[in-house]
Order: C-alpha cells, then sequence, then structure tokens
C-alpha cells in the first residue's frame, strides 16, 4: 500500500514540476506579445523636433536618464559630453532585482533602428529584437500618451549628436528574468487633453513625468504604499537613503503648498545663477532630477499641481533623508 501510494506521489511532483516547465518555457520563449513593430515614417519637422526636444529633457526625461549622472553635486546632473550616450546602473544596491543599464539613444546607436521599432520600445517595452525592457523606462506610462508625442520625441532623438558607446547590458535576477517577459503590454494610446481641461492635462503630464512611480511606496518592485504618499527609498553610494516626497495635498504632503510655491520650488533650479554645490558623504543628496524639470512650461507645471491637488489625501510624513555619518 505504502508503494502505491508513493508512486502516486511521485507521479503527481512529476506532473507538477512538467506544468511549472511548460510553464517557464511558455513565459520565456513565448512572452512578450505585443505584436509587430508599426510601420512608421516620421517625417522630423523643425515643429516636432522642438515638442521632442521639450518632452524628452524636461517632462519625461528621457535624457536624464540615458546619460551619466555626476554624484557628486547636488541633485546629480548629467556629465557634460554623455547626453544621450547612456551608460547609467540602476542595480541591486538600490534594491532593482538585477542590473539594468540606460541604453545609448544616440543616432550612433539608433542607426539601425526604424521610426516603428523605436514607437513600440517606447510605448510597449520590448526592443528591436523583441526582448522585454525592465519598466525603469516607464513604458507602461508612455504607452498612454498622444502617438504624435511619442513620435515627437523619436524625430528629436534622431537630432542628437552621435556618441559611440556601448552600454553594458541589463540583466535580471531570478525570478524577474521570467517576470519580466509578462510585463510588456499593448500601448493604449491617448490623445492629449486640451490645455484648457486642466485636470485631465495636468494628469496627462504627471503619467508623462512618472511621478506616480517615484512617489508611491515599493518594495520589490510592487507598489505597497498609498498612491502618491511619498516613502520610496533611494539608497545611495555613500549608505545614505533618500525618500520621496508626499504628493497628496494632505498637511503632510502639499496641503499648505500654494500654486506659486510648488512652481518656485522647481524654477529656482532654472536660475542662472544656481549652480549645484559638491555634497560630501553624508551630506544631503537626491535622486529628483530637479533641473531637469524645471525647464517645465510654468503652465504645464501650475496644471501639475491642480491635478495632484485632486487626489486623496494621505497623511505620511516622510523623512526625506538620513544618513549614518550624521
Amino acid at each position: 500500500m505504502k508503494r502505491k501510494w508513493l508512486r502516486i506521489l511521485l507521479y503527481l511532483v512529476g506532473v507538477v514540476i512538467l506544468c511549472i516547465i511548460t510553464l517557464l518555457t511558455y513565459v520565456k520563449t513565448a512572452l512578450p506579445n505585443v505584436g509587430p513593430a508599426p510601420d512608421l515614417y516620421i517625417e522630423n519637422t523643425a515643429g516636432q523636433i522642438a515638442r521632442g526636444k521639450y518632452l524628452a529633457n524636461n517632462v519625461m526625461v528621457c535624457i536624464e536618464c540615458h546619460s551619466q549622472r555626476d554624484w557628486s553635486l547636488l541633485n546629480a546632473p548629467s556629465k557634460p559630453g554623455t547626453r544621450g550616450m547612456g551608460g547609467e546602473v540602476h542595480g541591486q544596491r538600490l534594491g532593482f532585482p538585477g542590473k539594468y543599464v540606460s541604453t545609448n539613444l544616440t543616432p550612433a546607436a539608433l542607426s539601425d533602428w526604424t521610426d516603428g521599432e523605436l514607437f513600440r520600445a517606447i510605448t510597449t517595452g520590448v526592443n528591436r529584437r523583441g526582448k522585454a525592457l525592465f519598466p525603469i523606462m516607464p513604458h507602461h506610462n508612455f504607452g498612454q500618451l498622444d502617438e504624435e508625442d511619442i513620435k515627437a520625441v523619436i524625430a528629436y532623438l534622431r537630432t542628437l549628436t552621435p556618441i559611440e558607446y556601448t552600454p553594458d547590458p541589463s540583466k535580471s535576477d531570478f525570478p524577474m528574468n521570467f517576470i519580466i517577459n509578462t510585463i510588456p503590454q499593448k500601448a493604449q494610446l491617448k490623445p492629449i487633453p486640451s490645455r484648457e481641461n486642466t485636470l485631465e492635462y495636468g494628469k496627462y503630464l504627471v503619467t508623462a513625468a512618472t511621478c506616480y512611480d517615484c512617489h508611491t511606496q515599493q518594495k520589490n518592485g510592487a507598489y505597497i504604499g498609498e498612491d502618491f504618499a511619498g516613502g520610496s527609498e533611494f539608497p545611495l553610494e555613500d549608505g545614505s537613503v533618500v525618500r520621496s516626497a508626499n504628493l497628496t495635498p494632505h498637511i503632510t504632503g502639499l496641503g499648505s503648498w500654494t500654486e506659486d510655491a510648488f512652481v518656485s520650488r522647481f524654477k529656482m533650479y532654472s536660475d542662472s545663477n544656481y549652480v549645484a554645490h559638491k555634497v560630501q558623504a553624508g551630506d544631503f543628496q537626491t535622486v529628483m532630477p530637479w533641473s531637469t524639470y524645471s525647464g517645465m512650461k510654468e503652465d504645464d507645471l501650475k496644471a501639475i499641481y491642480q491635478y495632484l491637488k485632486t487626489i486623496e489625501p494621505v497623511e505620511n510624513v516622510v523623512t526625506k533623508f538620513s544618513s549614518s555619518k550624521l
């Protein structure tokens, strides 16, 4: 009798193992499945390039992420001569399930990419070979934007100064090396709201700027905090930790902020007299690219503020910076 039950148990274990192997094989070989790259040709008009420059530099911050940042300076601005070349690392030290390295976006690396392949990568999260991209590049947000805005960004990228540089490849740890294939989704593009519709337009900009992702607490890649309530931790090289701010209209967040104060907080970094100063180990540092966002138009910043004032208030006192050296 014992042998009979042992055989049944072994059979069931075998079936389970076979199912797991089949599932993992499917995930690894059949996914992601977002369809072929669209057949696109972008004209690259002057107006389109100007719009793309604004979005890529000051709203979607593509260039900031795909450059190498100088962490010895406050706000870690891009190092001169590295803009768009890639190489910035987001790895295990920052809590990521792997090593993710920003790619080269200059024409030196993108000359073989079609406009459609770039469009698909930005909006769905797969590269030209169909390989899944980790959502540190927020394709889940960019896939909700206006088609013309994505085209404008691509038109602008084609104008960057070519830089011959090949960053290290990105690599996911187990089990993210399987999970990552399930993340890309087909784009759900939407027309940009009218600027007169301030709240919807503000929401559109918040999506484009990926405010939610940084300002909602995460753990192991999953959102565990209240929407926009802050508290996400970003460990720094010196052991310090900086945390995202509460953006909800609670008094512990933006509750006491006026529109002018909100806009001024960004614009202080666009002043021609502003110079990023050196930071020493243990000094306050931030991952927020203030200098980049400071180039956003005032009306756009106001629309973002007006939208944030409508979200659910959440009480959450955030200790924005801590260091063992203090």
